[in-house]
């Protein structure tokens, strides 16, 4: 009875390994405590060897058999499934499957440490499950990336938003799991504490909305061209998280700005630009405005060699001279009747050169108009699209334009204005009169 007290020293009935074991260190003439103590620790080495032999058992059976059969499938899915590791997690979450089964059974005569090793394999347990559910998610962010309705849209909030999910469902079980107290009861008790939670996750709480909303509007999209002066951005989107976007820049420096700026700053998105097939040209050539004046009938005819001003000047001269003969205007007052100018046919030139331009799209807005006269002369401004978007030929079409019409004013006489250089100052003081240098006077 004392032997049977000494084995049974929690008063419930032990595991045969273990009984087996402490037979086996009484014979050897081994004290009851003695052998208690080898008996557990006995128990312990094997457990962990078995498990060891369990676990290489379970990744060489998903590296070797299952990795190979994911190679040779032709599906796409399965290859995501391998590169986001989830026969790694699934591994880990059937050792501790297996562990949760048969470790209690082993180590049945001894209560204080069931308890904390079923705590523990259940904490472990949890976190398994995660593994896989996270790797899962991760799996198919990376599917909905390459599908073709999904390459556009903010998939990595979605994403976050249930792996955030999923960590709050994990603490909650976790301390229950710790507690002993059903997960309900410690949701109740985090309502008294929803105000310091809605400040702790505001700035999650506001990526999420502004992803949402984001992505509703179809305001902005991954791949798009948008433009924050205020913080710098000024490139492609390369990503839409819960929490920040992340754009590159043209000079290849990524910004990163929070998701809920989308919402509360303004912002230029050139999606439309592309889309449109055109972008727009809106620059002013400055006309010096003394250089404006009627053209007489020598100087038109020489215009009209011009093969883009020959129609618009015939045309232009037939309109003059039936208005004029209609309305018995006296032509020598040049202000009276009507009469071409060489800003006008200047304006002419430039919108017949860019209608026979092959890189000027046709079927957008094409205008050449004049703007309000300021200190710097008579801006006429060249307003059209481009026959693309790309950001090298668009500069390149807008030089070739300008180049030609820089070099073109001069026939027209026109003059384009810009602040007086030292050439400038120096041509208007040769100009004017050298008064004549008196004779010196006798010094004394």
């Amino acid at each position: 009875m004392q032997k049977s007290n000494s084995i049974n020293i929690t008063g419930q009935t032990t595991s045969s390994i273990y009984q087996w074991t402490f037979n086996l260190a009484e014979t050897i003439g081994v004290h009851d405590k003695t052998a208690h103590i080898l008996s557990a620790t006995f128990l312990i080495i094997v457990s962990f060897i078995f498990l060891l032999f369990l676990d290489y058992f379970l990744r060489f059976f998903f590296n070797s058999i299952v990795t190979r059969f994911i190679k040779k499938s032709k599906t796409n899915w399965d290859d995501k499934l391998f590169q986001n590791k989830v026969q790694i997690h699934l591994s880990r979450f059937i050792l501790i499957a297996i562990a949760q089964q048969f470790l209690p059974n082993i180590f049945i005569g001894f209560p204080s440490f069931i308890d904390v090793l079923t705590k523990l394999l259940g904490i472990l347990m949890i976190f398994a499950i995660y593994g896989v559910a996270n790797a899962l998610l991760k799996t198919a962010r990376d599917i909905l990336r390459s599908s073709k309705g999904f390459v556009d849209k903010p998939v990595d909030s979605y994403i976050q938003v249930l792996q955030i999910f999923l960590i709050f469902v994990v603490g909650t079980l976790i301390v229950s799991v710790i507690t002993g107290n059903s997960p309900w009861s410690f949701l109740v008790s985090l309502g008294a504490a929803s105000a310091i939670l809605m400040l702790v996750f505001k700035d999650t709480i506001l990526g999420f909305v502004a992803s949402i909303q984001v992505s509703a509007n179809d305001s902005v999209r991954v791949g798009d061209w948008i433009e924050m002066p205020k913080y710098g951005v000024d490139g492609d989107i390369l990503q839409i998280n819960l929490n920040n976007v992340r754009v590159q820049n043209w000079d290849k420096t990524i910004v990163t700005i929070p998701t809920y700026t989308l919402l509360s700053d303004s912002f230029k998105n050139y999606r439309g630009m592309q889309e449109s097939g055109g972008r727009r040209i809106k620059r002013s050539i400055y006309i010096k405005i003394s250089t404006i004046r009627y053209l007489s009938d020598e100087e038109i005819q020489e215009l009209k060699k011009i093969v883009l001003l020959t129609p618009f000047i015939e045309k232009r001269e037939r309109e003059i001279k039936e208005y004029n003969t209609k309305n018995k205007i006296d032509p020598k007052v040049l202000v009276n009747g009507r009469r071409m100018t060489n800003i006008g046919l200047f304006r002419a030139y430039i919108k017949a050169y860019a209608i026979q331009n092959p890189d000027i799209h046709q079927e957008l807005t094409l205008l050449v108009r004049q703007l309000a006269p300021n200190e710097y002369g008579l801006p006429l401004e060249l307003y059209m699209f481009t026959k693309g978007t790309q950001w090298s030929f668009f500069e390149d079409t807008m030089s070739d334009i300008f180049d030609h019409l820089f070099a073109a004013i001069k026939s027209f006489d026109l003059e384009v204005f810009e602040l007086p250089a030292s050439d400038d100052v120096r041509m208007h003081l040769n100009q004017k009169h050298v008064p004549s240098i008196s004779k010196p006077q006798n010094i004394r």
